[in-house]
């Protein structure tokens, strides 16, 4: 995969967020400008979204009384039902029971021009040392707080990318068991808990998208607990292994310790082996002990890849791009569900999935399209589709350009705003 140049979707927060994604083929990481989100007033501008919640180990689900005469334990005398994980989840975070949908890579100005009420808004955390994320606002680590408040005010849950481990470039893992390098990663890391903490409400964090692949790939075997990672110099994580299995558990051990109601999700790469394989990778880095699943749909328009001179950031891949929206041929929607349910069974602890990245593309029988107008059915097909999403333990669906070339909800042509407002018309996809 492409990797930082389609995660640089945090920068085109065009009218709130000027800040870009930096650090791509190499170098210290970070952002190319500063965002402007109220600096040391404290004043917060636009903001993101996204909600977390308490949790217990991972375990999402929850049991309610069954109406006997002692409630709080199931009901001693009147039986006990068992709520889904998904609804625990979206109980947790103040949500309806319907399977959830968020944006990224988006100006809350620019979804209230349009109307559009997304539960989750979605901003990157990119970057370690000079340039990196805490030093967008003041005092350090204000834009977490700032993006967070922002987002609150305007109904949505919080959502943070992290996105640290590209500092170096993509794919390049060198940094991960030197001692002083990380020990500026996860003081970032830690940060953004605390800040997540301070503000005292759930969000969403998502655990390094890509890094678990590339980490596969270079470790002997493919196995996550023979490659070295510097873990254990963590007040946190003291007790787990320098390895690459326990800095995953450690992103978990120390949301779990420094805010307890954040919320976070791995996601897993499919680059090295089948989805049950992949999972049982992602088990010891410690993805079963989160609290849902980040299933990174594609982010790229379709017609961006299909173009004759495509840019830079749609040169990757091999055709056919664009979905089949029957279902009778590949790629098609079913085929990515069946990946992720397999991926999610073969996990275990039966998380909910959140999808991500999903690309914002207007259906078309023309291949290609034009700058930002490149044809997609992603947003078509999982918004009137969305039941089927809900019945494989879907939470929710965050939409966001994947690159500064691929189309958004400024210049879909109403799209989203339209098949949003639809959904939510109709009552919305049940949770199962």
């Amino acid at each position: 995969m492409d990797i930082l140049s389609r995660r640089c979707a945090s920068a085109l927060m065009a009218s709130l967020l000027l800040f870009g994604c930096g650090g791509g083929g190499g170098g210290g990481g970070g952002a190319a400008s500063i965002p402007l989100l109220g600096g040391p007033t404290g004043q917060a501008g636009t903001g993101s979204q996204s909600d977390g919640s308490q949790n217990n180990g991972g375990q999402v689900a929850a049991n309610t009384s069954g109406g006997g005469t002692q409630g709080g334990n199931g009901g001693a005398t009147g039986g006990s039902a068992t709520v889904p994980a998904t609804v625990a989840m979206a109980n947790k975070l103040g949500k309806p029971s319907r399977v959830l949908f968020g944006l990224g890579a988006t100006s809350i100005d620019d979804m209230k021009s349009q109307d559009i009420h997304p539960d989750f808004v979605e901003h990157y955390l990119v970057g370690v040392g000079s340039g990196a994320w805490p030093t967008w606002n003041s005092p350090d680590g204000a834009y977490v707080t700032y993006t967070a408040q922002a987002a609150d005010a305007y109904g949505a849950v919080p959502m943070f990318t992290l996105y640290q481990m590209t500092a170096n470039g993509e794919g390049n893992l060198s940094g991960i068991s030197d001692a002083t390098f990380m020990n500026k990663y996860w003081g970032q890391v830690r940060l953004m808990y605390q800040r997540i903490a301070e503000w005292g409400k759930p969000a969403l964090v998502n655990v390094e998208p890509d890094f678990w692949g590339f980490a596969a790939s270079q470790a002997p075997g493919r196995d996550l607990t023979k490659m070295a990672a510097a873990v254990s110099g963590q007040p946190e994580c003291a007790a787990l292994p320098d390895t690459v299995a326990g800095l995953g558990q450690c992103f978990v051990q120390m949301g779990r310790k420094v805010a307890p109601k954040t919320l976070i999700g791995f996601p897993p790469a499919f680059w090295n082996g089948t989805p049950v394989e992949v999972a049982a990778m992602m088990r010891a880095a410690g993805a079963n002990q989160a609290d849902f699943i980040v299933a990174q749909t594609s982010d790229r328009d379709a017609g961006c890849r299909e173009a004759a001179s495509p840019p830079a950031e749609c040169q990757n891949g091999s055709g056919p791009f664009y979905w089949d929206a029957s279902n009778k041929t590949s790629p098609n929607f079913h085929d990515n569900q069946k990946q992720y349910s397999d991926y999610r069974a073969a996990l275990g602890n039966g998380l909910p999935i959140l999808w991500w990245q999903t690309p914002m593309g207007v259906p078309s029988d023309t291949p290609g399209g034009t700058d930002q107008h490149y044809r997609d059915n992603h947003v078509d097909y999982m918004l009137t589709n969305t039941q089927e999403y809900g019945d494989m333990h879907t939470i929710g669906m965050v939409f966001s350009a994947g690159g500064s070339h691929q189309t958004s909800i400024s210049t879909d042509g109403g799209q989203f705003a339209r098949l949003s407002s639809q959904y939510l018309a109709r009552g919305g996809a049940a949770l199962k």
